[in-house]
């Protein structure tokens, strides 16, 4: 197959035939002869955080000299963005060519086809297993018992960031329900790191299955954190005992990300992995993540930031406070049907000059025009529908000019096309 060829057919199955359970992606592994069972792994789980602190930890990994495979979703800008090695995307003929390698398996899966997310999950494990990667971070898709990352054995260190409401149709309505999900990736005697913040039903569910497991819990300690500032840059703290940090992801709340991937680096140091402070404080230091808080302009400001739930909203509202002190914002926002925007616009009303809606590239996509009536009805500040991506982008830079600030949200399935339109423009 080609490389089109190849997305095409792992498209097929989109996010909304995903089914519970991990025998189909059991039955792909087993047909590859397990890769999974001859891999260490990171395993990372959470509602907002996780892929910075994923990418936090492989980076050090791989300064510390270490052969670091990273699994991670969605996609910003490129398909190949989900798995890579020491910061290398895998290519198009690989892709390709396990595509073509684990295809008969699943086509044979004809009364129980894999789901989307399980196909990739499989040819994730082939890869990095191919490679002899020396260990793996593998950032889970959605929840933690039931996602399909979830066939591996007890992992080195089992990561859970901040917990908060989103996916309540798929995971459970109360906090409890979404904290047990994500503490379906605590096994047997392992080492568990969680976010060390959150609320304490959820602490509670973290403790009951750690005891019922035998494994040992360690919460990130926060006051570990001092001096923080921010700029357009980085952010900079101090972090006890390696001295200042800079971490060139500029969020007020990536500091707490980097804390939750220290304490798990930490855990891998006590194991014999080789991971000096440099080591921490040069991989920290180097770490790319894109869609998080990022600056993709400067004259207007122009900020991609992909959260897309409440709790993800507050932590961008906060970090556009700090960042930006005593500013407005032209919004531009792209969101998902089945999220609680009303909870979301009340989050960015107080911070909001006006709202440019556009409609992200997914069927579960709210439409702009509906999105921008919702605005009006509720805040009554300016909104207007844009009929694409690219001339939203152009609208808010447009109403922006050199001195003001647009900050798109709301959804990652939109950042590839946002960091796209935002590209094309004239400086």
């Amino acid at each position: 197959m080609s490389y089109e060829e190849t997305l095409k057919y792992i498209h097929s199955v989109k996010w909304q035939g995903s089914k519970p359970g991990l025998s189909r992606t059991q039955h792909l592994l087993a047909k590859l002869g397990n890769p999974e069972k001859k891999l260490k792994f990171v395993h990372v789980a959470g509602t907002n955080g996780k892929g910075s602190t994923a990418a936090c930890i492989a980076s050090v990994l791989q300064t510390a000299g270490y052969k670091t495979g990273l699994y991670t979703s969605p996609y910003i800008i490129r398909f190949n963005e989900r798995m890579q090695i020491n910061g290398e995307q895998i290519s198009d003929e690989e892709l390709e060519a396990l595509t073509d390698e684990i295809r008969p398996y699943a086509d044979a899966m004809t009364d129980d086809p894999p789901t989307e997310f399980e196909l990739i999950t499989a040819l994730g494990m082939q890869y990095f297993y191919k490679h002899r990667c020396d260990i793996v971070v593998l950032e889970v898709g959605m929840g933690g018992e039931l996602d399909s990352t979830n066939v591996i054995d007890t992992p080195e260190v089992a990561v859970i960031t901040a917990i908060g409401m989103d996916h309540v149709a798929e995971l459970g309505p109360t906090i409890r329900d979404i904290a047990r999900a994500k503490a379906g990736i605590i096994k047997e005697g392992g080492d568990v790191v969680v976010y060390g913040a959150n609320d304490p039903e959820v602490d509670q569910v973290f403790e009951e299955t750690c005891r019922a497991k035998n494994a040992r819990l360690f919460k990130a300690d926060f006051s570990r954190i001092s001096n923080k500032t921010f700029d357009i840059d980085a952010a900079r703290f101090d972090f006890a005992p390696y001295g200042r940090v800079s971490l060139p992801l500029v969020g007020s709340y990536q500091p707490y990300n980097a804390a939750v991937a220290i304490t798990a680096l930490e855990r891998l140091r006590e194991k014999g992995y080789k991971i000096s402070d440099r080591d921490i404080l040069e991989g920290l230091r180097n770490v790319r993540w894109p869609g998080r808080f990022e600056i993709l302009r400067k004259k207007p400001i122009f900020i991609l930031d992909g959260s897309h739930n409440t709790h993800g909203m507050l932590a961008t509202a906060e970090s556009l406070k700090t960042v930006f002190p005593g500013r407005k914002f032209i919004f531009l926002m792209g969101v998902m049907r089945d999220k609680d925007v009303d909870g979301m616009i009340g989050i960015l009303e107080p911070l909001a000059e006006r709202f440019i809606t556009v409609k992200p590239d997914n069927p579960r996509a709210m439409a702009a025009e509906d999105l921008r009536d919702k605005l009006l009805e509720e805040t009554g500040k300016p909104a207007e529908a844009c009929a694409s991506i690219p001339e939203g982008v152009a609208r808010a830079v447009e109403l922006a000019g050199e001195e003001g600030i647009v900050c798109a949200l709301g959804s990652l399935y939109f950042s590839g096309d946002v960091r796209a339109a935002v590209s094309s423009l004239k400086a």
